[in-house]
């Protein structure tokens, strides 16, 4: 499998997260972990360019809310 590559960028009205099939799994997957029943409203990861994004990506927060 190829190493999962994510790259985020945008602007002041949309954000682009465009990747790899294997960058596609990854967010999808914590995304389904979000929703488990062992996390709480508050849970939150970070995800950063050029640590878990590709250099010159802008920070992606996935946050779990249930007050929405």
């Amino acid at each position: 499998m190829d190493e999962a590559r994510i790259k985020v960028y945008g602007s002041a009205t949309e954000i682009t997260v465009a990747a790899n099939a294997a960058g596609l799994r990854e967010p999808a997957e914590r995304l389904i972990a979000f929703a488990g029943p062992e996390l709480r409203s508050g849970y939150h990861e970070h995800l950063d360019g050029g640590i878990d994004l590709e250099d010159g990506s802008i920070s992606l927060i996935l946050e779990r809310d249930d007050k929405l």
